[in-house]
């Protein structure tokens, strides 16, 4: 078994096929699972079926690839320590000295003109997406809340890193220049999830990721600083939901402040750049 792993660790295009196999049948499966839990409307049973959905879209693809073409896959698909412990810490401050730029990013991504009719086909994307979104962050219990960060945060931090840093980048760094292949995974990363007047904070947020990802060779990091990106916009819609904070989810963290706007940019750069100097390059080794 270990001398096929390592037939198809030369096989770039065994392996291509393997994750595309794996991820178009997962697709599928899933898409019925969640098909299947919307009947009825019901706001709970539509939220199991999304976790489901989006598990098997994003989560076991990697785990199939990495199983079937690695020796040792949980460590080369990135589960390794990072280079230093307190990259966890930088990575969640990061997630939050990054807000207003990412916010400045999206007010102005939301000013995009793609014509007439392109547009009306966008804006109802976004439109049938976003209120899928403020109905599954309309909770007011405890255990709702826990629900939505296991569904919005959780699973799809855990899913996606494993797919556009874990499976992606790490591939694209092997065989081209790592600024390009973190650029190229983080416009993918946008692109996929089809909502483009989203789509400059969103791919921000993964250059950040993947060169995090690939500053501290580990995705633990990542999917951390994934979690806590979704998890922030989970908590404060319960909390202006509950009447306990008077936040939009869609905007906290927001300014026009440009003093504030520069401390971001510069707190930004510097923390990767702090990562950076004490890298270990996975993509090298």
């Amino acid at each position: 078994m270990d001398e096929f792993k390592k037939n198809l660790k030369q096989s770039t295009g065994m392996r291509i096929f393997i994750f595309l196999m794996a991820f178009f049948v997962c697709t599928l499966i899933g898409a019925a699972i969640a098909a299947l839990f919307t009947i009825g409307n019901d706001i709970t049973r539509l939220k199991i079926g999304q976790g489901i959905s989006s598990a098997l879209m994003f989560i076991a693809p990697p785990i199939i690839l990495y199983a079937f073409t690695r020796t040792e896959p949980m460590r080369q698909i990135g589960f390794r320590k990072p280079a230093f412990w307190w990259m966890l810490l930088i990575g969640v401050i990061l997630m939050f000295v990054s807000l207003p730029l990412t916010n400045i990013l999206g007010t102005w991504n939301e000013k995009a003109n793609f014509g007439e009719t392109l547009e009306t086909i966008l804006k109802m994307m976004e439109d049938t997406a976003g209120d899928l979104t403020e109905r599954m962050l309309q909770v007011d219990t405890f255990w709702g809340l826990l629900g939505n960060l296991l569904v919005i945060a959780l699973i799809p931090a855990i899913g996606e890193e494993l797919t556009f840093r874990g499976v992606l980048q790490q591939s694209l760094t092997r065989r081209c220049n790592p600024h390009v292949a973190i650029w190229l995974s983080a416009f993918i990363f946008s692109f996929i999830h089809f909502q483009f007047y989203g789509f400059l904070p969103r791919m921000f947020l993964g250059l950040i990721l993947g060169y995090m990802f690939y500053y501290s060779g580990s995705l633990w990091i990542s999917i951390l600083m994934h979690f806590i990106n979704n998890g922030t916009a989970v908590v404060v819609a319960y909390l202006d939901y509950k009447g306990l904070a008077n936040v939009d989810w869609e905007h906290f963290g927001s300014t026009s402040n440009v003093a504030l706007l520069i401390t971001s940019l510069v707190l930004t750069v510097g923390m990767i750049v702090i990562v950076s100097r004490n890298q270990y390059k996975y993509g090298r080794k």
